[in-house]
């Protein structure tokens, strides 16, 4: 029987090492497949993503479990799209995230067609996450270890790109993970997990945009949710909603970043009470599944990775948008997040809050 044939993508951490190592374990043709991204002009090989170090691991642990191992240039590509998109999202007064451009063009659709082309049937990654096949149709399935799970950065994938996707350490927890890449005596097996934007190299984004869009942190008025202006602020990139600190406003009780508006430059500040919201707009939704639902349904809704999941009504909207209804008031709801819908363990899609 011909062995099917799999592309890893492989970054230097654990569970890119331990899907490779699993895949093989499991008689899979493995090939382990890295992208160079973009750095910063005078800080070369500084993604975190595809460090000098990260690399060395990478060739490593392929060079251990006997795969092929080849680095794709996606320098320009990465530039173009995920880079732009983080400018271009703060340039319009949201809090854009780059990982999911990331996942839906580079990973997901560059580095796809590259396994592809390669005669690949599949492409794993070390995403927590799980799949499973309903009679032809892919679910996508929130990790076994809840506090690892990455469906929010892999709502954006579609039936054609689950169809040719494993995702091999969903199915553990992560101390395991870590259990078994000792086990395989992979050098990975105790590298830290990098959280941070790549393309920051761990410093504050405040100073990235200051350096490559500087005409965006434009100073200007601090204002009331009733138009007092109460301030000046010193660009709108540098806050973010919810914030309570560096406001430097007189105020007999405590203000929060309410919203941001781009189109007057207005930074917004109201109360506690003020900083929910009942309800939120979603674009450029993807459904997991393929299909728009056809009325109003009921799902726990993510409107930021690290937030834990609301109930709320979603409505679906004409032109690829939802209406998203809480049960109860809900904070810190940020434009350019997205807004992630489960039912259970099934992630069923989601979009870009507006």
């Amino acid at each position: 029987m011909t062995q099917q044939k799999v592309v890893v993508a492989m970054s230097g951490g654990v569970d890119s090492s331990v899907a490779a190592a699993l895949l093989k374990q499991q008689g899979y043709d493995v090939t382990g497949m890295m992208l160079r991204l973009w750095s910063e002009p005078g800080k070369e090989e500084s993604n975190r993503c595809c460090t000098p170090d990260a690399m060395a691991q990478a060739r490593r642990v392929a060079g251990i479990l006997d795969i092929p191992f080849y680095v794709i240039d996606a320098k320009e590509v990465f530039r173009e799209t995920v880079v732009q998109y983080f400018l271009d999202g703060y340039a319009r007064g949201e809090t854009p995230n780059p990982c999911l451009m990331c996942n839906r063009q580079i990973r997901w659709t560059f580095l796809l067609n590259h396994a592809l082309a390669l005669g690949a049937e599949f492409m794993a990654t070390g995403h927590y996450v799980r799949i499973k096949d309903e009679g032809g149709k892919q679910k996508l399935l929130r990790a076994v270890d809840h506090s690892k799970d990455q469906s929010y950065v892999l709502h954006v994938l579609k039936q054609d790109q689950l169809a040719h996707a494993l995702f091999p350490v969903g199915e553990f927890p992560k101390p395991e993970i870590r259990r078994i890449a000792a086990d395989f005596g992979l050098p990975t097996a105790s590298r830290a997990d990098s959280q941070d934007l790549c393309f920051l190299a761990g410093e504050d984004y405040r100073g990235f945009l200051q350096r490559n869009m500087p005409e965006i942190l434009q100073p200007g008025e601090i204002v009331t949710t009733r138009g007092k202006i109460i301030g000046k602020h010193d660009g709108l990139a540098n806050y973010t909603i919810g914030q309570r600190k560096g406001l430097n406003v007189a105020s007999p009780v405590p203000l929060y970043v309410i919203t941001k508006q781009a189109s007057n430059n207005a930074l917004v500040v109201g109360t506690l009470d003020e900083l929910g919201f009942t309800e939120l707009t979603a674009r450029d939704v993807n459904w997991s599944s393929g299909e728009i639902p056809s009325q109003p349904f009921r799902a726990q809704v993510k409107i930021r990775y690290t937030a834990k999941e609301v109930e709320a009504l979603i409505s679906p909207l004409e032109g690829d948008r939802v209406s998203v209804k809480f049960d109860a008031p809900v904070r810190d709801v940020t434009a350019g997040q997205a807004a992630v819908f489960y039912q259970d363990e099934v992630m069923l899609g989601g979009g870009i809050i507006i």
